[in-house]
């Protein structure tokens, strides 16, 4: 899916001069920046819509897979049937979602999965359209346009199997993020995925969300190991990961960058449903990994130090020596937010 994403952007690019493209890129960052009001339309156009993907849909997208691929890895015999991206834009999540699991939740592949796309950015979703059509490993998506803000869209009652919101609660005010976490949890049959940039302030709307998830009467499946309070002191540290993302010569030309690569920082949490008439099975049977590697592990001579996020809701730093044999093995294998 990451090569038919590249082509797709690089076909919406193709006839926008590189100067309006550039002039549209250093504006989002001064509103992602919060040098422009959070009231004021982010996206004005096609042009705008088009600069945002190719700036920010690559990173959106990779992170999005790394928090799917962790709900997969944690409930392996499910997938989901429906799929409600929240705030999705040009559609990033939906990109991921058949990354992770095909169009498909039908192993024949004969029941293409449902998809709602809800934003209010009419060129974002525009945009969507055009990125998705014709890619045939994308299930076919309804696009509708719906504001997030003064009490969610009506669109968000519907219930999906899965509920995904990317880098959205951040450019919401508290009292709407409260009330866009209750609607997706109330809205989620199986899953809620929820993303946000790797930052402090990232991290403490995941943290904020994960509570009123829990209380909302769902589980925490990853990247926890528990449903218990975040071990992590507000204002010492942030829980968060990072996923590598390769440029292309299109990404690198409007972000300016000369790298072939970029590490997105991300903060996540996917919580399920745990009872009621209609969650699935797959997802009532997936558990929490036993611990979590919550800091890039760092390799010593004859020992591996990981930071570890534990199921007892304990944070610990774990030395793993060449004498426990495969233990060690495994830990100098083990990635910055791999299970342990």
């Amino acid at each position: 899916m990451e090569q038919e994403l590249r082509g797709a952007l690089a076909a919406a690019l193709e006839g926008l001069p590189a100067r309006q493209a550039s002039a549209a890129v250093e504006r989002l960052i001064a509103h992602y920046r919060g040098e422009t009001p959070t009231g004021a339309p982010v996206l004005r156009d096609g042009a705008d819509a088009a600069a945002y993907a190719a700036y920010r849909m690559p990173a959106t997208f990779a992170a999005a897979c790394a928090a799917l691929d962790a709900l997969a890895e944690r409930a392996p015999d499910w997938a989901p049937a429906s799929h409600l991206d929240v705030g999705g834009g040009t559609g990033a999540a939906v990109w991921a979602a058949a990354q992770v699991w095909g169009p498909s939740s039908d192993p024949a592949g004969e029941a293409p999965r449902s998809t709602v796309v809800l934003d209010w950015a009419e060129p974002a979703l525009a945009l969507g359209r055009r990125l998705a059509a014709g890619v045939e490993a994308l299930p076919e998506a309804q696009w509708r346009r719906g504001s997030l803000r003064g009490g969610p869209a009506p669109e968000l009652g519907a219930a999906a199997d899965l509920v995904t919101a990317s880098y959205v609660l951040g450019e919401l005010g508290a009292e709407d993020r409260g009330a866009v976490v209750e609607a997706v949890a109330q809205a989620a049959r199986g899953a809620v995925v929820l993303v946000e940039p790797g930052t402090p302030d990232g991290y403490l709307r995941i943290r904020e969300a994960r509570e009123a998830l829990i209380a909302a009467g769902l589980r925490v499946l990853a990247p926890c190991p528990h449903d218990g309070t975040c071990p992590i002191a507000v204002g010492q540290d942030w829980c968060h990961f990072a996923v590598r993302v390769a440029r292309s010569s299109l990404h690198r030309r409007v972000k300016g960058g000369e790298l072939p690569y970029e590490d997105e920082k991300f903060s996540y949490v996917v919580a399920v449903r745990e009872a009621g008439p209609d969650a699935p099975a797959g997802v009532r049977a997936g558990a929490p990994a036993r611990a979590r590697v919550v800091r890039k592990p760092q390799l010593r001579k004859g020992q591996v130090l990981l930071d570890l996020c534990e199921d007892g809701g304990a944070l610990r730093r774990r030395p793993v020596t060449k004498r426990e044999g495969d233990t060690y093995r495994a830990a100098r294998k083990a990635g910055w937010g791999a299970a342990w």
